[in-house]
Protein backbone atom coordinates (compact mmCIF):
# COMPACT_ATOMS: atom_id res chain seq x y z
CA UNK A 1 0.00 0.00 0.00
CA UNK A 2 2.11 2.98 -1.29
CA UNK A 3 2.08 5.82 2.01
CA UNK A 4 0.55 3.67 4.52
CA UNK A 5 1.93 1.52 6.98
CA UNK A 6 0.42 -2.23 6.88
CA UNK A 7 -0.79 -3.39 10.32
CA UNK A 8 -1.55 -6.82 10.55
CA UNK A 9 -4.61 -8.50 11.81
CA UNK A 10 -2.82 -10.12 14.51
CA UNK A 11 0.25 -8.05 15.75
CA UNK A 12 3.48 -10.15 16.29
CA UNK A 13 3.81 -9.10 20.12
CA UNK A 14 0.33 -11.00 20.49
CA UNK A 15 0.26 -14.91 21.26
CA UNK A 16 -2.69 -16.53 20.14
CA UNK A 17 -3.68 -20.84 19.98
CA UNK A 18 -3.78 -21.82 16.41
CA UNK A 19 -3.22 -25.29 16.94
CA UNK A 20 -5.44 -26.89 19.78
CA UNK A 21 -7.03 -30.07 19.74
CA UNK A 22 -10.07 -28.31 19.42
CA UNK A 23 -9.79 -27.04 16.30
CA UNK A 24 -8.51 -30.89 14.89
CA UNK A 25 -11.35 -32.20 16.05
CA UNK A 26 -14.25 -29.32 14.78
CA UNK A 27 -11.68 -29.82 11.41
CA UNK A 28 -12.09 -33.43 11.45
CA UNK A 29 -15.63 -34.28 11.81
CA UNK A 30 -16.55 -31.08 9.36
CA UNK A 31 -14.10 -32.90 6.66
CA UNK A 32 -15.76 -35.88 7.25
CA UNK A 33 -19.22 -34.86 6.98
CA UNK A 34 -18.22 -32.67 3.57
CA UNK A 35 -16.58 -35.72 2.37
CA UNK A 36 -19.82 -37.76 2.61
CA UNK A 37 -22.00 -35.18 1.43
CA UNK A 38 -19.51 -34.56 -1.86
CA UNK A 39 -18.91 -38.23 -2.49
CA UNK A 40 -22.62 -38.67 -2.29
CA UNK A 41 -23.20 -35.53 -4.93
CA UNK A 42 -20.62 -36.93 -7.00
CA UNK A 43 -21.32 -40.32 -7.60
CA UNK A 44 -24.87 -39.43 -7.61
CA UNK A 45 -25.33 -36.24 -9.95
CA UNK A 46 -21.60 -36.29 -11.29
CA UNK A 47 -20.29 -33.24 -10.20
CA UNK A 48 -19.07 -31.95 -7.06
CA UNK A 49 -18.57 -28.76 -5.41
CA UNK A 50 -15.50 -27.24 -2.74
CA UNK A 51 -16.32 -27.33 0.84
CA UNK A 52 -13.65 -24.62 2.07
CA UNK A 53 -15.81 -21.71 2.27
CA UNK A 54 -18.60 -23.57 3.99
CA UNK A 55 -16.26 -25.31 6.63
CA UNK A 56 -14.98 -21.59 7.13
CA UNK A 57 -18.10 -20.23 8.02
CA UNK A 58 -19.74 -22.89 9.97
CA UNK A 59 -16.22 -23.35 12.09
CA UNK A 60 -16.29 -19.76 12.85
CA UNK A 61 -20.04 -19.93 13.77
CA UNK A 62 -18.63 -22.97 16.29
CA UNK A 63 -15.88 -21.54 17.83
CA UNK A 64 -17.00 -17.97 17.87
CA UNK A 65 -20.76 -18.90 18.96
CA UNK A 66 -20.82 -22.03 21.18
CA UNK A 67 -17.77 -21.95 22.99
CA UNK A 68 -17.07 -17.98 22.75
CA UNK A 69 -13.20 -18.09 22.77
CA UNK A 70 -12.34 -19.04 18.88
CA UNK A 71 -9.66 -16.85 17.13
CA UNK A 72 -8.76 -16.49 13.68
CA UNK A 73 -5.80 -18.55 13.48
CA UNK A 74 -7.76 -21.38 14.98
CA UNK A 75 -10.50 -21.12 12.40
CA UNK A 76 -7.88 -21.36 9.70
CA UNK A 77 -6.75 -24.71 11.18
CA UNK A 78 -10.19 -25.85 11.00
CA UNK A 79 -11.04 -24.61 7.81
CA UNK A 80 -7.61 -26.26 6.43
CA UNK A 81 -8.35 -29.62 8.09
CA UNK A 82 -12.02 -29.45 6.69
CA UNK A 83 -11.18 -29.08 3.13
CA UNK A 84 -8.31 -31.18 3.24
CA UNK A 85 -10.42 -33.82 3.92
CA UNK A 86 -12.92 -32.80 1.99
CA UNK A 87 -10.89 -32.54 -1.09
CA UNK A 88 -9.42 -36.22 -0.64
CA UNK A 89 -13.13 -37.88 -0.79
CA UNK A 90 -13.84 -35.64 -4.07
CA UNK A 91 -10.60 -37.11 -6.06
Amino acid sequence: MDGKDYQPYVPPEKTLKEFTIRAVILGSILGIIFAAANAYLGLKVGLTVTASIPVSVISMGILRGLFKTGNILENNIVQTIGSAGESIAAG
